[in-house]
């Protein structure tokens, strides 16, 4: 009987030491419970309490990560109430660290819903912290770079010393990295892509994706559907007349790839996607963003990339362009003109022109990714003044 008992406890303690080297509890690390069909459904009613209390302004302003202006987001904070900012590299030039931390951490006081707070930390030429000497004593080498000096391992050290980095200041949020595959030097996003052919940009978005959620830090993948040899949409529009079946067998291998290791966030490009959508950009349009959340089965936040670039202009002039987006299945918007766009969409809402059921499902959505990544702290008595969990 003592070794039926013995044994009993040794399994016992054997299947707890197994269970904890296979899911370690950080201070950080990210959670996401296997038996949920979605990625945050297990925040989904936490969610739900804090929406319990919001007006529809402050749902509204939640959609929004806004271009960042030390001079107005004290007053858009109190006012528009939006869910974060994109910081770009002027935001951090002059700065210290310590700086750096206290300006961010004031702009969270004076946020009634913890912010996220973004930046483009790719490597190589899209840097906008470890530029400054401040920061860091060399700028990130690009993921090309680094993985031909030192393989995965470099990349591994690299990304969470960048995320890490990141978390310090205040930042929770990077917009990286680029999902896009490109092997032509070329190509207008070659440069900041992994260089390589779809199944090896795969395994390398699968990489930075558990490296990202490792630190605790909300990576973002970008742009799909896949930039391809497009032209720079910042200027202007790009018209991709490649067909369905190239996605299928090469751009959208390393975003499955990244949903399958639980990427929290994907950015919609504007490129035309013509296979699809001959008439909206990837970003306003329904049709693309469907076979992102139904045929790719991404249930995370969707973003669109910035609605001040060139290749939106010409839709700017007729419509509603953050109705678009939302309607198109949009969680959140890039936006520089944040007052004037929030505007239009509350208007719209008003009108019933963006159904209230579309702004509370990325409402929820945002709310239990931010809890997610520990960003609304849940175990807090109180959540940024006003917000109670029971």
């Amino acid at each position: 009987m003592k070794k039926i008992i013995f044994l009993v406890i040794f399994l016992f303690v054997l299947g707890v030491c197994y269970f904890v080297y296979q899911h370690p509890f950080t201070s950080n690390s990210v959670v996401v419970e296997e038996e949920c069909d979605e990625l945050f459904c297990r925040y989904y009613d936490d969610a739900r309490t804090i929406m319990a209390d919001m007006s529809l302004e402050e749902k509204i302003g939640q959609l929004f990560f806004v271009r960042y202006d030390v001079s107005s987001v004290n007053d858009e904070v109190s006012t528009y109430y939006p869910g974060g900012y994109v910081l770009f590299a002027k935001d951090f030039s002059d700065h210290t660290k310590e700086d750096m931390i206290l300006e961010l951490d004031n702009l969270q006081e004076h946020s009634m819903i913890p912010l996220a707070l973004a930046v483009d930390e790719e490597g190589g030429i899209v840097t906008r912290v470890s530029r400054y000497p401040a920061f860091r004593y060399t700028p990130f080498s690009s993921p090309q770079d680094i993985f031909a000096d030192g393989g995965y391992e470099a990349l591994e050290q690299t990304e969470k010393e960048k995320a890490e980095l990141l978390l310090s200041l205040g930042l929770n949020v990077n917009l990286a990295p680029v999902a896009d595959v490109s092997v032509n030097p070329d190509d207008f996003i070659y440069s900041r892509s992994f260089g390589k052919d779809a199944k090896e940009t795969a395994t390398y978005i699968g990489n930075m994706v558990s490296y990202a959620n490792d630190v605790g830090i909300s990576s973002c993948l970008k742009h799909f559907p896949g930039y391809g040899n497009n032209a720079d949409t910042h200027t202007g529009s790009a018209i991709d007349s490649r067909s369905y079946d190239s996605f299928l067998e090469s751009d959208f291998l390393p975003f499955e790839e990244g949903i399958r290791k639980k990427v929290p966030m994907i950015l919609v490009s504007h490129n035309i996607m013509q296979s699809v959508d001959d008439v909206y950009p990837s970003s306003l349009s329904r049709k693309v963003i469907s076979i992102l959340r139904n045929d790719l089965d991404f249930s995370g936040i969707v973003i669109t990339d910035d609605l001040a670039m060139g290749a939106i202009d010409e839709y700017r002039e007729n419509s509603c362009v953050t109705c678009l987006a939302v309607n198109a299945g949009n969680d959140v918007m890039i936006v520089t003109d944040f007052v004037e766009a929030y505007q239009e969409l509350m208007t719209a809402v008003q009108n019933k022109e963006v159904p209230i059921k579309r702004i509370n499902r990325a409402v929820e959505r945002i709310l239990a990714w931010k809890i997610a990544y520990h960003i609304i702290d849940k175990d807090k008595d109180n959540i940024s003044n006003s917000y109670n969990f029971e």
